[in-house]
């Protein structure tokens, strides 16, 4: 079941990644955001992410790394998101993400570092 989710949030964070550079709507997302100057930086985190999930499956610390970034990133986004005024349910895939990502690190710190 682990690998699964690995595996959804990694294909996840690869498309959102490349849909910024191909897609003039998530541009303008950050536009609103009021981060626009972030975008790019944003969408290579999410690409460097995917991949790191999917080395991690081979690489513990990677896994964990790049986990434990993206929850951080999600969390950002969620709280920007607020900030901004979308509500909850907007802002909800931002939350699961974190969430999930969450989840695949803690499992893994576990799974491989706790005695």
């Amino acid at each position: 079941m682990m690998v699964v989710l690995i595996w959804l949030s990694a294909l996840s964070f690869l498309f959102y990644g490349i849909s910024y550079f191909t897609s003039q709507k998530l541009k303008d997302e950050f536009v609103r955001y009021g981060l626009a100057k972030f975008g790019p930086l944003t969408a290579i985190v999410e690409l460097l992410g995917g991949i790191g999930l999917l080395v991690g499956l081979i690489s513990p610390p990677l896994l964990v790394l790049a986990s434990g970034g993206l929850a951080l990133l999600m969390l950002l986004g969620f709280g920007v998101r607020m900030k901004i005024g979308d509500g909850f349910w907007l802002s909800l895939p931002s939350f699961l993400f974190m969430l999930l990502n969450g989840y695949i690190c803690y499992v893994s710190w576990q799974t491989h570092y706790s005695g």
